[in-house]
């Protein structure tokens, strides 16, 4: 993928990015007053929240990291062993930081 093509992806996935954590961090009490039966929903809810927030702000900070290596002319080479990173796994997931075997082995460790 050539740096201008992946600057325009990355920088839409951010701005989708940065619109979904503005919608999660919303006030909590816009819910309104829910009835006792209905609390454990609202527990529910907030945690499932909480979740997709932190999954949001760490996928952000993923494609703020691969501007980052854009900026810096190592977008697209691995991060642990400076091999290329496959194409299709860059149109896939353009803020992909990792060659498929060093992916691998990092998350066999986990």
């Amino acid at each position: 993928m050539d740096a201008s093509t992946a600057r325009m992806r990355l920088e839409s996935t951010l701005t989708e990015i940065d619109r979904s954590i503005v919608v999660l961090r919303g006030d909590p009490s816009a819910r309104g007053d829910l009835p006792g039966s209905d609390a454990g929903s609202v527990m529910t809810d907030t945690d499932r929240d909480r979740a997709l927030l932190e999954a949001a702000v760490q996928h952000r900070r993923a494609v703020v990291e691969a501007i980052t290596r854009l900026d810096g002319g190592r977008y697209g080479l691995c991060v642990d062993c400076g091999a290329a990173v496959p194409e299709g796994r860059l149109q896939a997931r353009p803020e992909a930081e990792r060659c498929v075997p060093c992916q691998s082995r990092r998350e066999r460790r986990r």
